[in-house]
Order: C-alpha cells, then sequence, then structure tokens
C-alpha cells in the first residue's frame, strides 16, 4: 500500500484509537475487581490478550478509514465517514455499559447492535474500496466472540 498522505493516515488511525482510550477508562478500573469476580466461560480468553488485539483492530479500522477517505467519493465519502464515527461511538458505548455500569444484558444488546452496524459498514466501505472492507474482518470475528462472552457472561452471572 502507498501512503499517498502519512498526516491523514495517522489521523485516521488516532481517531480509531480514540475510541479505545474511551472504553479503556471504564474497563481499566473494572478488571481487577469486578470482572475478576465473574463466572466466565471456558473459551473466555485471558485478560493480557484483549489489549494488544484491541489496539491492533483499532488501527486496521484507522487504515480503513483511509482507505475509504482518499479515495475522495464525493457521494460515499460523508456519509461512510459519518457510519464510521457512529459506529465509534457505539463501540465506546459497549465498554462504559459492560465495564463501567456493569449492565450485562443491556451491553450484549449494544454489542449486537454493534455487529449488525460492523457488517453495514464492511458494505459500505466495500463499494468505496474493497481493501477498506476487507480490514473490518479481523475486528467482526472479535466482536463476534465478544457478543458470545457478553451473553455467556450474563447467562452465568
Amino acid at each position: 500500500m502507498k501512503i499517498k498522505n502519512p498526516k491523514l493516515l495517522a489521523f485516521c488511525i488516532l481517531i480509531s484509537q480514540l475510541a479505545g482510550v474511551i472504553g479503556s477508562l471504564a474497563t481499566t478500573p473494572a478488571i481487577p475487581g469486578w470482572y475478576e469476580g465473574l463466572n466466565k466461560p471456558f473459551f473466555n480468553p485471558p485478560n493480557w490478550l484483549f489489549g494488544p488485539v484491541w489496539i491492533t483492530l483499532y488501527t486496521l479500522m484507522g487504515i480503513s478509514l483511509y482507505l475509504v477517505w482518499i479515495k475522495n467519493d464525493k457521494k460515499g465519502l460523508p456519509y461512510a465517514a459519518k457510519i464510521f464515527l457512529i459506529h465509534l461511538a457505539v463501540n465506546s458505548l459497549w465498554s462504559v455499559v459492560f465495564f463501567g455500569m456493569k449492565l450485562l444484558l443491556v451491553s450484549f444488546v449494544i454489542i449486537i447492535v454493534l455487529f449488525f452496524m460492523i457488517i453495514y459498514l464492511i458494505k459500505i466501505f466495500s463499494k468505496i474500496d474493497k481493501n477498506a472492507g476487507r480490514l473490518l474482518y479481523p475486528y467482526l470475528l472479535w466482536v463476534s466472540l465478544a457478543a458470545l462472552l457478553n451473553f455467556s457472561i450474563w447467562q452465568l452471572n
């Protein structure tokens, strides 16, 4: 991939990582006490894995946004960018509701909404740039696992 605008690429990645920072403000304090005390399913990944995975996923999301942005599609870009930003807000909201507010059922509903938003985002990004859509597949897979975890933790607790 040839980088046409490194500053724009950095900006797009920064926007995505910001969602992770917002989510971590609710997540980090809840891990040692509340989250560790929950009953979790056997397939729950170790806590140390979540940080590196999310940093990678937010980076891929930022690169995806960049690929769409540089296409400069007058019809697709503003709408696609709005959907991207709304989706990032929902992404952060999940962390606040799950870890911050400790509302397992509500967070499950939010993550299902997020799942379908990601599918839609892949669809609209792919129309503008195929690789932009493809970069979101790992994110969709991880959120699928997170939804299953959320549901399982809700059921077990």
